[in-house]
């Protein structure tokens, strides 16, 4: 399988929760690239550094409580930002308040609210589903993905774009 240009970006600042994230997502690393900070500033450069690259970066997976900065304004600046707009974005984290939360939806048009401690399979399916919305709306090339993410929705989105029936 070809790993492609678009990247998953996991945030969070203790290290061995970062490990046990990127540990879940290993399903999808084959085909997704995963980058990893520790702080919002970390998060930012590793970014740049990406879209510089001419990386994509598909889905953030970020805690709320950060070094500097925290997840819930990392993730309202990253949607006003034109690259990062489109981004599927999770909040995964215990530490979140309502208020936090409603903000991060609200302002951060967040994707997904995950609560610490997750289940591997929750993270996986959240995941797949928002990398699947993804590609299916700034991909040319479906075909590639649907080995790794939803591909019944992957082909059900072909279809209609060519006007293919079944029939």
């Amino acid at each position: 399988m070809e790993r492609s240009d678009i990247y998953i970006l996991c945030i969070e600042d203790e290290q061995e929760v970062l490990d046990a994230v990127v540990r879940d997502l290993e399903k999808l690393e084959e085909q997704f690239p995963v980058e990893t900070s520790t702080s919002a500033e970390e998060a930012r450069e590793v970014i740049d550094k990406l879209f510089e690259d001419g990386k994509k970066i598909g889905l953030i997976l970020c805690d709320h409580i950060l070094p500097g900065d925290n997840g819930v304004e990392l993730l309202i600046e990253l949607h006003k930002n034109e690259r990062t707009h489109d981004t599927r974005k999770v909040l995964l984290t215990g530490q979140a308040g309502l208020d936090d939360t409603v903000k991060a939806l609200n302002e951060a048009r967040l994707h997904h609210y995950i609560p610490k401690p997750w289940s591997r399979e929750e993270l996986l399916d959240v995941s797949v589903n928002l990398l699947t919305d993804f590609v299916i709306e700034n991909e040319e090339n479906l075909l590639p993905y649907m080995i790794t993410l939803d591909a019944e929705r992957i082909s059900e989105h072909i279809r209609s774009r060519h006007n293919i029936s079944d029939e």
